[in-house]
Order: C-alpha cells, then sequence, then structure tokens
C-alpha cells in the first residue's frame, strides 16, 4: 500500500533524438531522482556504459526475465527489446526515493495499466521542428542514412501517443525544457494549479505533422 512517504514514478518519453536521455539525465543529478536503468538487446553505442546507460543483455536472456514477470513493462521497439524490471524500482519507492523512467510509450501505458500505489506524472518531448530531430538524429552515432530514415518514419507514429501523457514539452532548449518539466512535477505533487497550455502543443503538433 502506497503511504505520503513514498516515492514518485516519473516517466518522459519521446520520439527518438527528442533529447529524453539527455533530461532524464539532467534531471536525475539536479534532483536526486533515481534512474531505472533498461535492459536492452541493442548494441551499445559510442560511450554508453553497461550497468549505467542500460544493461545490454542478449535477446535469450530478455526472454528468460519475460518469461519470470521481472519486468515492469517491455517492448519491442526498432528490431530491439527494451526493458524496466520491478524489483529496484519497487524498492527505492518504498525508501521515498522518486525513480525516473526513459521509456517509449508501449513501456508508459503498461505500467500506466498496472495502476501501481505510487504518484505517476508522465511526460512527452517533442523537437522543435522535425529538420532539427532530423539533424540530430543524424549528428548521434547514426551514420547509417537508411537507421536516420527508419527514425523518422517512426516519428510519425511516435507523436499519435501524445494525448495519452499528462504533459507535453518541446525541447527547443535544454535547460528551459528542464526547467519546465521540473517545475510541471513540483506543481503535480503539491496538486497545484500547472502552467500548461495544451492548445499551444496542438499547434505545435500540427506543425510536426505537416
Amino acid at each position: 500500500m502506497s503511504s505520503q512517504n513514498d516515492g514518485i514514478i516519473i516517466i518522459l518519453s519521446s520520439p527518438s533524438g527528442a533529447g529524453k536521455t539527455t533530461l532524464v539525465n539532467k534531471i536525475s543529478i539536479e534532483k536526486n531522482f533515481k534512474i531505472s536503468i533498461s535492459h536492452t538487446t541493442r548494441k551499445p553505442r559510442t560511450n554508453e556504459i553497461n550497468g549505467k546507460d542500460y544493461f545490454f543483455v542478449n535477446e535469450e536472456k530478455f526472454k528468460n526475465l519475460i518469461d519470470k514477470k521481472e519486468f515492469l513493462e517491455h517492448a519491442k521497439v526498432f528490431e530491439n527489446y527494451y526493458g524496466s524490471t520491478k524489483s529496484k524500482v519497487i524498492e527505492n519507492l518504498n525508501k521515498g526515493e522518486n525513480v525516473i523512467f526513459d521509456i517509449d510509450w508501449q513501456g508508459t501505458e503498461q505500467i500506466k495499466n498496472k495502476k501501481l500505489n505510487y504518484k505517476l506524472i508522465t511526460f512527452f518531448i517533442l523537437p522543435p521542428s522535425k529538420n532539427e530531430l532530423f539533424n540530430r538524429l543524424r549528428n548521434r552515432d547514426m551514420k547509417d542514412k537508411n537507421i536516420v530514415e527508419e527514425r523518422m518514419k517512426q516519428f510519425n507514429e511516435d507523436i499519435n501517443h501524445w494525448e495519452s501523457y499528462d504533459f507535453v514539452v518541446v525541447n527547443d532548449d535544454l535547460n528551459k525544457c528542464y526547467n519546465e518539466i521540473t517545475q510541471l512535477i513540483e506543481c503535480k505533487i503539491k496538486n497545484s494549479d500547472c502552467n500548461y497550455s495544451k492548445k499551444k502543443i496542438e499547434k505545435h503538433i500540427e506543425k510536426l505533422k505537416e
């Protein structure tokens, strides 16, 4: 049973390349939130460290964890599996630690559907434009043109899920985006009115879909 001393769950999702991982790391450092480190079957990118960025495992081990019902959520994205194991997350929450997730919309839906007895706040991060997203993907350890094109195609699918999130934030400037997210977290924790315009987001979504 949840209590007022329990931690809260924060989820950041975004289309690939919109900057959620950078934001999750910044929030973790600045606000002392625990990051839920996902397991994945994909290969590490340059400078990624096993046990810090992800737990990199083979498909057999990942499927074994599924069979043992170890995951709070898991999904297959771009031919690779990703999943968040539940034991460490629940342990941290029960100790009063806030836990932040870097997961996609599929994982977010699974966690929401579990109806855990912890406060949950969800964010969907958007890029300022499609051109900016393309440039970020092209420069981010993805020299393969086919991979970038695949991510851009998936973008059109991912943004359709924005309405299922508590808040949608545009990552035009990292510090500005960080400040907006942390202010919204504070207002939700205090159950006060949040300065948030859904209409502004709707207009931005329309531009991204053009």
